[in-house]
């Protein structure tokens, strides 16, 4: 099971930010979140979304094993294992194993379709 992106749907509105930095800090802020937004303006316009594929480069590369597999098969970090040697963040070829000075841990999608049932234009699916 993955996640995965319709770009050409996607308005850039956000909402899809706020739901998964919610569910996985209890804030509503893009800055926390486990996807982004790219804005391609002026040209070409429109936006890209970048998703986990849940290939499992970040777990391989994971020194401490503090990235496991959920119920869902999503790939995530487990913040007390987590030392913040980074080597997740420099595996991962999507570009979305997160890290902020602020998170005593790195972060990932966990699939938990948040995002999903926030975005009004259908821009993501889980699927296999």
């Amino acid at each position: 099971m993955r996640l995965y992106a319709d770009n050409a749907r996607c308005s850039g509105c956000s909402a899809c930010l706020a739901a998964c930095s919610y569910h996985l800090f209890g804030q509503i802020t893009t800055k926390r979140a486990a996807l982004r937004v790219i804005p391609h303006f002026p040209v070409p316009g429109g936006y890209t979304v970048q998703v986990c594929t849940q290939c499992g480069e970040c777990a391989a590369g994971c020194p401490t094993d503090a990235i496991v597999q959920n119920d869902l098969g999503a790939y995530h970090v487990v913040p007390e294992l987590c030392t913040l040697c980074m080597a997740c963040v420099d595996a991962c070829p999507e570009g979305v194993v997160f890290f902020r000075e602020d998170v005593p841990h790195t972060w990932e999608c966990d699939l938990c379709g948040e995002c999903i049932q926030v975005c009004g234009m259908d821009v993501l699916r889980l699927a296999e």
